[in-house]
């Protein structure tokens, strides 16, 4: 498996780390961090450096009661990162955004993914994404960042997440996005129990049997929290197991803060997987 992007390929056998850079002052984990140029860009470096196969830049708090950002504001904060990653490091950037304005910008100046936790559901997203071309991580979330943990219920937690993320492929592919294009994200903690999520770990490989490269994003969540009783900075440890058992689960993507740690735990995760099919 493979995903095309406009200047490279990136081949999958391997599994990869996204590296989240967080250009927001409210962000859950490192809100303010990196809301400056120069400190975005010194810290794509460091994750570039430890491995990162994607830098994922993030305008937009989508943690639980974030406040809703303006489209201007959002474009003001993502598109000088971008630019100045492209510019200077050689890495495939992804636009962590739902906003159809900061897709077009973002891809203009050389951000080669969308990575959007609606998965395109915001008015002008589809005709956007379909028109820059770029491969798109549809992610499922249940209501929005402000109403999502509002008591979140499914008939079945997996196979209610596969027929979403279905009919949001439909979608995509009716408006000319192929299907070589896609990469889809179950969405842990987006309205979700801890239930619900580690339903979800544990069935990652029903994901992948729909023929699709599979994101999982865990790292520093609050399930991890729940499960361990640490507070966000503390959580490491659990979150390098979850992204270890996601691998070895079938994820290709894992979407980290703590890079360097993540990539080793994901390559011993994907050895195991290799032996056991072997």
């Amino acid at each position: 498996m493979q995903i095309e992007f406009p200047h490279k390929t990136l081949g999958l056998s391997d599994p990869c780390v996204m590296g989240v850079l967080n250009v927001t002052p409210d962000s859950f984990s490192d809100g303010g961090r990196f809301n400056r140029v120069d400190a975005a860009l010194r810290q794509a470096e460091k994750m570039v450096e430890e491995g990162a196969a994607f830098i994922d830049v993030g305008g937009e708090s989508t943690r639980p009661g974030a406040a809703v950002v303006s489209e201007l504001e959002e474009l003001n904060r993502v598109c000088p990162v971008v630019e100045a990653i492209c510019r200077e490091l050689d890495v495939i950037v992804s636009l962590d955004t739902s906003t159809p304005a900061v897709m077009r910008e973002g891809v203009g100046l050389g951000a080669g993914m969308i990575n959007d936790v609606r998965a395109l559901e915001r008015e002008g997203a589809v005709s956007v994404a379909a028109e820059v071309g770029v491969p798109i991580c549809l992610m499922h979330m249940r209501g929005t960042p402000q109403t999502m943990q509002d008591d979140p219920r499914y008939v079945d937690p997996v196979e209610d997440v596969k027929k979403y993320l279905l009919e949001r492929v439909d979608e995509l592919r009716a408006a000319g996005v192929p299907k070589e294009k896609l990469v889809i994200d179950p969405g842990f903690g987006f309205g979700k129990t801890l239930e619900h999520n580690l339903r979800l770990l544990d069935r990652i490989a029903d994901f992948v049997a729909l023929g699709f490269p599979v994101l999982a994003g865990i790292s520093r969540k609050s399930m991890l929290g729940a499960i361990t009783g640490r507070e966000v900075g503390e959580r490491l440890s659990a979150s390098l197991s979850a992204a270890a058992l996601a691998v070895y689960n079938g994820a290709h993507i894992v979407r980290a803060h703590d890079v360097a740690a993540t990539v080793d735990a994901i390559k011993v995760a994907a050895a195991v997987r290799r032996s056991r099919s072997e």
